[in-house]
């Protein structure tokens, strides 16, 4: 892994993870499309630069994060991610697994794509309009829709809270971001549980220039996730998730033509 490759990545991670579309199946694509999917380090980094990205809400939302008044928001997010803590330790086998297999991924983004043309017409009336009124079973709802993205990658974490808030009678907006907030904890598990395994593990690729890679990755993917949390808060206001349940649907075609061809083996 070189350091194109880590910035690109990073790039990559930074567009995707808060759009409904899977940074984890467009990561997992192109990686393995630049050959590198199988590599220790390559998996790693693309866990710990998802950190990188969801600093990006911590910034954006400063207020509500450090308003240590609201105690009720705090107790919701830990609610919320409850679910995915017990299940991504029991899951963390099959996730790597299945991060290996390009052909379930391209699967799961068809039909996540095919589920986003018609979410808009599914949830309407919304009657939650703040983070305030969103209540501690509406959070446990959008916690075991979180699960899905776990037992599924390609999903898109990002896709199944936002519909699990829609469900939840959340407008757009409003479970955009609690999805958002959400991923602040549930990302900065996921990248202390990866680091502890690779230090336990495999100590050696913990290297001065690993290290380097994941910092610059990181910075890269955290400066342009800002620019696509506003875009998308933008977009879902005016235009809903048909464009990405399109996109989803292209994407997924692709994956499959290059996997019957041969470019990226499945």
């Amino acid at each position: 892994m070189d350091l194109f490759q880590a910035i690109l990545l990073a790039i990559i991670e930074g567009i995707t993870e808060f759009l409904p579309i899977s940074s984890t199946g467009h990561m997992a694509i192109a990686s393995a499309f630049m050959g590198i999917n199988k590599m220790p380090f390559a998996k790693l980094f693309m866990i710990v630069i998802q950190f990188g990205a969801i600093l990006s809400v911590v910034v954006l939302y400063w207020k509500k994060f450090l308003n240590f008044k609201s105690f009720y928001f705090y107790v919701k997010l830990f609610v919320a991610i409850l679910p995915a803590m017990v299940f991504g330790v029991f899951l963390k086998d099959h996730i790597e697994t299945v991060l290996e297999k390009p052909l379930v991924i391209a699967l799961v983004l068809l039909g996540g794509g095919v589920v986003l043309l018609f979410v808009d017409k599914w949830f309407t009336n919304p009657n939650i309009h703040t983070e305030e009124e969103i209540t501690i079973k509406n959070s446990l709802v959008v916690g075991l829709f979180q699960v899905l993205a776990i037992v599924l990658p390609g999903l898109s974490r990002s896709a199944a809270t936002i519909i699990g808030g829609m469900q939840q009678k959340m407008s757009r907006q409003v479970a955009a971001e609690f999805s958002f907030y959400l991923a602040v904890p549930t990302m900065m598990a996921a990248t202390v549980k990866s680091l502890y395994d690779m230090h336990t593990d495999a100590p050696e690729l913990l290297t001065f220039k690993n290290v380097e890679f994941l910092f610059i990755g990181s910075l890269v993917a955290f400066v342009i996730a800002i620019l696509a949390i506003r875009f998308l808060i933008s977009f879902l206001q005016k235009n809903g998730f048909r464009f990405f349940g399109w996109y989803r649907i292209f994407v997924g075609v692709i994956l499959l033509i290059l996997i019957a061809t041969g470019y990226i083996q499945s």
